[in-house]
């Protein structure tokens, strides 16, 4: 069993996808760059949410539900602990005792907390202006997003 594992531990990860047209090839230093994640990931939010508007087919009357729903969607202007230099974020916290960091934790957990529950309620609200085909619709892409969004935070692809 420890040879197997050790085996299993020395597998090369797959290669990262090729880059799309147009597009330069990411490097291992772009994940240290906040700047390019937040831009990589502003590209895919806003693409994720064109192929979901097509799919919903929406009404003229359901524009304003939609624009609420992707205004609402969208991640916080600091990005709170993601848009900050992790070197500069560990040196903050060398700089506390344990309890401050805990305090600091905290108060980081609540806003993302606090954030969720927005885009929950933002979503609701959304998802009621729908009608029942819609939901279905709905349902069924924004399931597929969820699976494939964390895939593709680690780097994996079907």
């Amino acid at each position: 069993a420890t040879a197997g594992f050790a085996t299993m531990a020395q597998t090369p990860p797959p290669p990262a996808p090729a880059p799309q047209p147009g597009q330069a090839a990411p490097t291992h230093m772009d994940h240290h760059d906040p700047a390019k994640w937040q831009a990589k990931m502003a590209q895919r939010r806003a693409k994720h949410e064109a192929e979901l508007k097509a799919k919903l087919k929406l009404t003229p009357a359901q524009e304003g539900a939609w624009s609420s729903f992707t205004a609402a969607m969208q991640p916080p202007a600091d990005m709170g602990h993601m848009g900050k230099d992790r070197g500069a974020m560990r040196a903050e916290f060398a700089k506390m005792t344990t309890p401050e960091r805990i305090d600091k934790m905290r108060a980081m957990r609540d806003q993302r907390a606090a954030n969720m529950d927005k885009r929950a309620d933002a979503t609701k609200t959304f998802y009621a202006a729908l009608s029942p085909e819609q939901q279905k619709v709905f349902d069924a892409a924004t399931l597929r997003m969820g699976r494939e969004g964390h895939k593709g935070w680690h780097g994996h692809r079907k």
